[in-house]
């Protein structure tokens, strides 16, 4: 089979490599499309350091049951089914309250360098982690629920009020996902950030505001909120300290993004506004689910976020356009 794979910063290349063999509770996916995505980004350039030589990375993925182990969990040969990533150990006490995203034995399928993942035409996965596509539902949209279940889990863990300003700082895929989950959840005052026009022009199309960073304190300031709750779906020093200075006195900085390992935060800002930061990764088996019937009940929606899908074999050029911001996309999907 062919994969894409991962030797070293700004090197991929596709390989032929065998077709791996489902074991005991597990499936092998012929895969139809996988997304690229950021933190697929950051680990090609080098910059986070959570990609390693020989990896086979993707994990935002939609594929076709090809083999099945001893074990069926009522999955059948030949079903479309959206691929949960996150394996947990499903006894620990996090994942006994379906908080399986705090599972201390958590492994994200595309992160850990042992299990050879999706970018690829076929891989293994546990039965238990997939969930069949909703017939009628474009087969290859199936690879937007893993980054649209990043945002609906932040939107949900932050515990927001109806009244709320929710603002996203980042209009990328991630960015957008958070803003789709707040509509989802029935929030109303949404405002991203983002430099981009594409990406704005695109968030206005989904129904959200959005505007250039320099704008983003006068427009909030012009709501006049009582309440505001930032989404940093950036992750860096500069949007931290940003996310901070809009929250207000007693309002929540929720940290999504992972563009650096290592932040620096404006302490006072926190402790004397009595200010809260709060961590989101993943999500629970439960928000991958219902974010599988969200999409197919919201196909319209979904479709504006895929910007084109490529050939397998045009990966190593896909990367590196996009890693060295020659292309203007948002979503990319790889397609074996």
């Amino acid at each position: 089979m062919k994969a894409l794979v991962f030797k070293s910063p700004w090197e991929m290349v596709v390989e032929d490599r065998e077709v791996p063999v489902p074991e005991s509770g597990e499936a092998l996916i012929q895969v139809i499309a996988t997304g690229v995505c950021g933190s697929d980004l950051h680990g090609y350039t080098g910059h986070t350091g959570r990609r390693h030589a020989g990896q086979v990375m993707g994990h935002e993925t939609v594929g076709r049951i090809a083999a099945l182990g001893d074990q069926s969990q009522g999955r059948t040969v030949g079903q479309v089914v959206v691929i949960n990533p996150a394996m947990s150990c499903g006894v620990c006490s996090a994942c006994m309250v379906q908080e399986e995203q705090r599972c201390e034995s958590l492994r994200v399928i595309g992160v850990f360098p042992e299990h050879s993942a999706a970018f690829a035409e076929y891989f293994v996965a546990p039965i238990q982690n997939l969930i069949p596509l909703p017939e009628g539902t474009p087969e290859h949209l199936g690879a937007l629920v893993e980054p649209l279940a990043v945002g609906w889990h932040a939107v949900r863990r932050a515990r927001m009020e109806s009244e709320d300003l929710v603002v996203v700082l980042g209009g990328g895929p991630i960015g957008q996902a958070i803003a789709l989950a707040a509509l989802r959840a029935g929030l109303t005052k949404i405002i991203v950030s983002e430099n981009l026009s594409s990406r704005r022009a695109l968030l206005e199309r989904l129904g959200v505001r959005s505007v250039p960073a320099e704008e983003l304190a006068s427009a909030v300031q012009a709501i006049a909120p009582s309440s505001v709750t930032v989404l940093d779906a950036v992750g860096s020093s500069e949007s931290v300290a940003q996310g901070l200075s809009l929250s207000g006195r007693g309002g929540r900085l929720v940290l999504i993004g992972m563009s650096e390992p290592q932040l620096q935060v404006p302490a006072y800002e926190v402790s004397v506004k009595e200010r809260e930061i709060m961590g989101t990764f993943c999500y629970s088996k439960e928000d991958f689910r219902s974010t599988v019937d969200w999409l197919a009940a919201n196909v319209d929606t979904a479709k504006l976020l895929v910007d084109a899908v490529e050939p397998l074999a045009s990966g190593p050029n896909v990367f590196h356009e996009l890693a060295s911001h020659q292309r203007d996309a948002s979503k990319i999907l790889l397609a074996p």
